[in-house]
């Protein structure tokens, strides 16, 4: 009898990120015997042309607003595409499990609606998952305490000339301990700092936030056909519980007879890079 082969877990980073952000991970993934694939979504990543002035320090703030993005004229579709072409390569050798954080619940909401026969299951740690229009251009009726908006606000490089195009300086946070300090609480405040450290020096500037689009809905006849669990991260301060909770709740409505099976972890928004190993263990039992 042939053994059925695991699966790949394929990640797809949130927004000012890339695929460096899944190596902790990646590596508990291999320690229990599982391939897997980060993906750098298109301008992002070690192959993005990131302003230099990012980089120098000390920074000339005046250069950064001025250089222009790596994800200018970048969309959903774009995203998309380089996903699914990912997708198509690795099915070739078994099961795929495609996984996205925070703003990159979007694309893998897209790519199931464009290829669910491709995926074996699809899974969100804290990451958005629209199920209803109305979700892009009117208020949630939800509580919403997050940390992270006012932090973000702090760090938004003003004068940026291409449309389109949120610069956020994630390392000027290094010479000011009170930023970093109310980052850090927003986005991964269960680390040590010095992990935090490698987490800022890891993330690219610039996001570009027209995925933020009809697209991105997911669609009972496609993406309502994979099976999809959502992680709620209960001591996230990026995208908070009762968030999380009002998107599980608004897309089992919409595919009853196929819910959210929904799974809990005490971690912040990015604990898969501070606290690795019960990310592992936890994608590990969902196949």
């Amino acid at each position: 009898m042939r053994a059925i082969p695991r699966p790949t877990f394929v990640f797809v980073h949130g927004g000012s990120s890339n695929a460096r952000a899944w190596g902790p991970l990646q590596n508990e993934l291999a320690l229990l015997g599982h391939r897997s694939y980060a993906v750098d979504l298109p301008g992002h990543g070690d192959r993005a042309d990131v302003p230099a002035a990012y980089y120098r320090q000390p920074q000339d703030v005046t250069a950064l607003a001025a250089a222009p993005s790596p994800v200018r004229g970048i969309t959903l579709r774009h995203n998309v595409r380089h996903v699914v072409d990912i997708l198509r390569r690795l099915s070739a050798w078994g099961p795929v499990v495609l996984v996205g954080n925070s703003l990159g619940g979007l694309t893998i909401s897209a790519v199931a609606n464009t290829a669910p026969d491709l995926l074996d299951r699809v899974v969100y740690l804290s990451a958005l998952c629209l199920s209803d229009p109305a979700m892009l251009t009117e208020p949630w009726d939800v509580a919403d305490d997050n940390l992270l908006d006012a932090a973000a606000a702090r760090i938004t490089v003003p004068d940026v000339r291409d449309p389109g195009v949120a610069r956020l300086n994630w390392r000027s946070a290094h010479a000011d301990p009170a930023l970093f300090a109310e980052l850090k609480a927003a986005v991964m405040a269960d680390s040590t700092d010095h992990q935090f450290r490698l987490l800022l020096d890891s993330l690219d500037p610039d996001e570009n936030y027209s995925v933020l689009e009809p697209a991105a809905v997911v669609r009972a006849d496609a993406w309502g056909r994979v099976p999809h669990t959502y992680v709620r991260l209960s001591e996230d301060r990026g995208i908070t519980p009762a968030v999380q909770d009002h998107m599980i709740r608004a897309a089992d409505a919409l595919t009853p007879h196929n819910p959210f099976d929904v799974h809990t972890l005490a971690t912040s928004h990015t604990g898969y890079f501070s606290h690795p190993r019960v990310f592992a263990e936890l994608l590990a039992d969902l196949i």
